[in-house]
């Protein structure tokens, strides 16, 4: 993991996706069906009393205490301001009770760019009482906590750091120029960099280090003594830094050593060499070794709290929201009409001859049916529902993902069924004609060639598309040719290969394109590159190719498109069988068995986000099967927890009449 420098507050990462939803922010916000977006809620008293302080344990697991001979005299006491947050100068009192008009306000300080104040994320407490953390760690057995540099928030926190860094530069260089009036100005109130940069360092340590060490630490980096020292050039640098270092080792995982080592070179080198920028460089380690141990200690916790926070969800999510809706705070009468309504539907299709996937084998999804047949619909590109219910407010991300990642399932199907319709008239033009040019008409570039293939959205590129687009068997591939499809393709080894290498070429295609919160219009950029290498693969005449770019365009980015619906259909189907099974299998697991098969199944088959490995059909080749069944277990997954929670607060029972045992797991 990559450490930068003063990079202020911190964020969960994830294999895929790196956002994260925001959870609700107190408790006088309400939470409407319309906004699913949330804030973090306040720790509850009683929740917070029940909850153990985290231990000091460092990664290292070093019982030492930081006992090494502090820089400054051991006996004298700790600073009054010491213990003060430095985004946060003392005001004197009276100041409050002075007129706006008759006061100058008082520059403070820069702040320096990681405080104690930023890092509060990674308490244990906040992790504790975050809800969406503590849903999130659900799915992803790789979650942990990173410096937050994305986007033009992460750029503004590094502007800020660096004005940080440059304004401790500027007045370390007006002192050296100009001591006398730097201290007249700066000495009475300690209101520049320095001051604040070392109580920030000392606060940080304070929460990394055991309650015995920390009177120890107040003799050591007494900030209000070591700042005397200063203006009065008497300051032993070189022994603070090496204070400093025995501190850090003591507490840091043994793979920061490395780490703290160039950070007490970087402040000897200043010190001795009076170079300021060597200076700066190492206050500027420092503060990044501090920040990587708070996340190295979160992460731990993390890692150590995982089992019983998983084991929990249910129970803790149930409390949450059911507070919250009781208090009238979160509104689920939306959510209610949408499984009402999808009652009946189901009830229709059921009495019908057309029905519907799930109604097909209930014994599998129980008394999940309804919803399991309601949520894959809401996956479904199709329906490009803006805002799912509010009742997924957590899961908003993971449900929009899915529906992503069916859209490129289905084009993929669309333009490997166009391919195989060119190549037709191709050969046709070639061997009938001599090559003569034929119009394409619509009706052969919107038949289609075979069933549903699949596409594995997290596998690296060379395992994609293993077998043949066209060949494979009726039990265990997506593109069987046993359902009489209007075209088969020949089935001699160069045309399976040139298939695999179009469906190949198209996913790398898909893969280097630009990511967009708007699926459709990343396939309406790609449809002209995706035409022209499909084209490329076959002896179609050049002059078809501004017709087939536009026919494959029409399919790929309109939903409504009967090429395009025939597809989704058959993807869907073959989505509940593969759910159905999934279902029936997570639905009487535990918490934390149903994490372990669920992700577990899927780490197994090639990384942290790769697919489950199929089986090979009979004639020995591998079977296209990874993609649909990933979806259906990240679905069927997500659908069981959810389920869990919800079905009592607002799907099949009031609300009002339940109540949550306290006496549930408490952590």
């Amino acid at each position: 993991m990559e450490q930068g420098f003063g990079r202020g507050p911190v964020e969960r990462s994830r294999r895929s996706l790196s956002t994260s939803a925001p959870v609700p922010k107190g408790d006088g916000e309400p939470i409407n069906d319309a906004d699913v977006q949330m804030q973090q809620p306040p720790p509850p008293a009683a929740e917070t009393k029940a909850i153990s302080p985290s231990s000091q344990e460092s990664p290292r697991r070093c019982e030492a205490a930081v006992r090494a001979s502090s820089p400054a005299s051991a006996a004298m006491s700790r600073s009054a301001s010491s213990s003060t947050h430095a985004s946060t100068p003392p005001v004197d009192a009276g100041t409050h009770r002075r007129s706006s008009r008759h006061s100058t306000p008082q520059p403070g300080p820069v702040e320096p760019p990681v405080t104690r104040s930023t890092l509060s994320e990674l308490d244990v407490s906040k992790i504790i009482h975050n809800p969406k953390l503590r849903h999130d760690i659900n799915f992803d057995p790789e979650l942990h906590f990173r410096p937050n540099l994305d986007g033009e928030k992460g750029r503004k926190k590094q502007d800020k750091a660096n004005f940080f860094w440059r304004t401790l530069k500027e007045e370390l260089t007006e002192f050296l120029t100009d001591r006398d009036s730097f201290v007249a100005k700066h000495a009475k109130r300690n209101d520049w960099t320095l001051p604040a940069l070392l109580k920030a360092v000392k606060e940080i340590i304070q929460t990394l280090v055991p309650q015995r060490d920390r009177q120890f630490l107040d003799e050591g980096l007494n900030v209000e003594l070591l700042m005397q020292q200063f203006y009065r050039g008497v300051a032993d640098l070189e022994k603070l830094a090496q204070w400093l270092s025995h501190v850090l080792k003591s507490h840091c995982a043994p793979m920061r050593d490395d780490w703290v080592d160039t950070m007490y070179a970087q402040l000897s080198s200043g010190n001795r060499n009076a170079d300021l920028d060597e200076l700066v460089t190492g206050m500027r380690s420092l503060l990044s070794v501090l920040e990587a141990m708070k996340l190295d200690v979160a992460n731990h916790q993390i890692r150590c709290l995982r089992p019983v926070l998983i084991e929990d969800t249910t129970h803790f999510e149930q409390k949450f929201f059911l507070r919250k809706m009781q208090s009238k705070k979160v509104d689920t009468s939306g959510a209610r009409r949408w499984y009402a309504g999808a009652e009946r539907r189901f009830a229709s299709s059921s009495s019908s001859s057309s029905s519907s996937s799930s109604s097909t084998c209930p014994h599998l999804f129980g008394d999940m049916a309804v919803f399991f047949d309601a949520l894959s619909e809401l996956i479904l590109p199709s329906t490009a529902v803006k805002r799912v219910p509010s009742t997924f407010l957590f899961d908003e991300e993971r449900i929009l993902k899915l529906r992503s990642d069916m859209l490129d399932a289905i084009n993929l199907e669309v333009c490997m069924r166009m391919y195989e319709d060119l190549d037709r008239v191709g050969r046709f033009s070639s061997s009938i004609l001599g090559g003569a040019s034929r119009a394409l008409d619509e009706e052969t570039l919107n038949r289609s060639a075979s069933p549903v293939p699949d596409f594995n959205f997290n596998a690296p590129f060379p395992s994609l598309r293993s077998s043949s687009p066209v060949f494979s068997s009726a039990s265990s591939s997506p593109r069987s040719s046993l359902t009489m499809p209007s075209y088969v393709a020949p089935e001699g080894g160069e045309d399976r290969a040139r298939s695999r290498t179009v469906y190949g070429n198209l996913v790398a295609l898909l893969q280097s394109a630009t990511p967009t919160s708007r699926p459709f219009a990343r396939w309406q950029e790609l449809a002209p590159s995706m035409a022209l290498q499909i084209f490329r693969y076959t002896s179609a005449p050049s002059e078809m190719l501004a017709v087939f770019e536009a026919k494959l365009a029409e399919n790929v980015c309109n939903a409504n498109s009967q090429l395009y619906l025939e597809v989704e259909q058959a993807f869907h189907a073959r989505l509940m069988t593969e759910l159905g099974a999934r279902v029936n299998e997570f639905k009487s697991l535990s918490g934390l068995s149903l994490f372990a098969v669920a992700t577990g199944a899927r780490l197994q088959s090639g990384g942290g986000g790769s697919s489950v490995q199929s089986g090979r059909d009979r004639d020995g080749e591998v079977s296209d099967e990874g993609g649909v069944e990933d979806m259906a277990t990240r679905l069927a997954h997500l659908g069981v927890l959810h389920w869990r929670v919800w079905s009592q607060l607002a799907y099949v029972s009031d609300s009002d009449e339940m109540s949550i045992d306290s006496a549930a797991n408490q952590i």
